[in-house]
């Protein structure tokens, strides 16, 4: 695919509005008796009529046919692979890692190549998140997907993509993610030869920004970083095959035509994209490694207030100057469960095993920490002011135990011996001083 100007709206959440034909907007009202250029009036909320103004989360479409021109004669679509909580499989307490997953063989786009890792919650109750894994070395040209169970974010970790969705394209990169909400139609175009990457299906509340609280009005990431697509169309009478993922299973149907026929729109629930190199970090200037929770890009809340159903938690460049410390994490135990990837460099806590496209995952009060020779190498080191340079590690962090599938437990990835990174912790304990 060619590479061309992508054109972008700015700041998170806003009421945005965009026409990619003159006019074709309509003004002082959403639904008029005729749309310009006799276009079709379609209203997508992905939130409730009567959700809060702060949160309510809507958008008005002007299109060349309505959605409910696509929605007829699906037909079940097997992807074995991709799985949907709840599954079934037993869960044990064990740390578990996983090296990168090889890029597939044969022709796969991005929809083909989706493996599912892990999960939790319900998508029929909206609580909870399914991990999944993603490899590609074709455009999905015409090939199109929607997900009815929840939003999905994108974390690129090899190759760049283009997202044609219903409300416009984004390019994509390593180092970048994009959140697509509940129910947008798009496809996934690669801009190079194959792409990987993670992606997290988020089954609860819409992410949001987490708040701010002493930190003040500025700090961790800035709305006016959150880019959003501006409006663009496709007038194509060809043969498409939309794919739905609908309540755990997916299904396809056949249109004569491409559905990404939004001339217009207007709201604030749309896909939106953000550089993780624009993150503000806060990070202690005193003593002792700080809680990974400050480093939260977006979160989607739970019922119980601070106890999230996914944080995006991102662990970047940054310069770490704590005194008289213990720089690394240090060893915990968590009610929250921990699901890790690596996008670039290596991860502070870890110096074997963990490679750029691998994953780690540390369960509900399951122990972990820094392994032996990180251990002996911080608590005798220069405490001189240092720079993580060239790194990008994140976290998807649930408060529900995140239960891997049958696939992820059986993978030729994944490392049985990971744990063995612990066991040559010597006891060193002085009885007196």
């Amino acid at each position: 695919m060619s590479h061309h100007q992508f054109n972008y709206l700015t700041g998170f959440g806003n009421e945005h509005q965009t026409e990619a034909l003159p006019g074709a907007l309509p003004q002082g009202q959403f639904s008029p008796q005729r749309c310009p250029y006799d276009l079709y009036a379609e209203q997508l909320s992905s939130t409730a009529f009567t959700a809060p103004r702060s949160a309510n989360r809507r958008t008005w479409t002007y299109r060349i046919r309505p959605s409910v021109a696509q929605a007829a004669n699906y037909r079940p679509l097997s992807l074995p692979l991709l799985e949907t909580a709840p599954i079934a499989t037993s869960t044990p307490p064990d740390p578990m890692r996983w090296d990168p997953l090889p890029m597939p063989t044969k022709a796969t786009s991005f929809i083909e190549g989706l493996v599912t890792i892990a999960v939790n919650g319900s998508a029929e109750s909206q609580h909870g998140l399914a991990i999944h894994y993603y490899r590609a070395n074709r455009s999905m040209n015409s090939q199109l997907f929607n997900c009815a169970d929840g939003e999905l974010l994108l974390v690129p970790q090899l190759g760049e993509l283009q997202l044609d969705t219903e409300l416009g394209q984004l390019s994509l990169a390593a180092g970048e993610i994009a959140v697509i909400p509940r129910g947008i139609k798009f496809r996934v175009q690669l801009l190079g030869a194959e792409a990987r990457g993670y992606l997290c299906e988020n089954y609860g509340a819409a992410l949001e920004l987490p708040e701010r609280g002493p930190v003040g009005a500025n700090g961790y990431a800035n709305d006016r970083d959150f880019l959003y697509p501006t409006a663009w169309f496709e007038d194509v009478e060809s043969e498409h095959q939309l794919i739905t993922k609908f309540c755990g299973l997916c299904y396809h149907s056949k249109l004569s035509y491409s559905p990404f026929d939004v001339v217009a729109w207007t709201g604030n629930s749309a896909p939106y994209k953000y550089d993780l190199a624009r993150f503000n970090v806060i990070n202690t200037v005193s003593f002792d490694h700080p809680d990974p929770s400050i480093f939260t890009v977006l979160t989607s809340p739970s019922e119980t207030n601070g106890w999230a159903n996914l944080d995006f938690v991102i662990f970047p460049p940054r310069w770490m100057v704590a005194e008289n410390s213990f720089r690394p994490p240090w060893y915990h135990r968590n009610v929250m469960s921990e699901f890790m990837g690596l996008i670039e460099g290596s991860y502070d806590a870890k110096q074997h095993g963990f490679s750029p496209g691998g994953m780690s995952l540390h369960n509900c009060m399951t122990p972990h920490g820094p392994e032996a020779e990180v251990f002996a190498k911080a608590s005798t080191m220069d405490l001189a002011p240092q720079r993580y340079q060239d790194t990008m590690a994140f976290m998807f962090e649930s408060r529900y135990v995140i239960k891997p599938t049958t696939t992820a437990l059986h993978a030729t990835e994944r490392q049985l011996n990971y744990a063995n990174c612990w066991q040559n912790i010597e006891k060193l304990f002085k009885d007196s001083q």
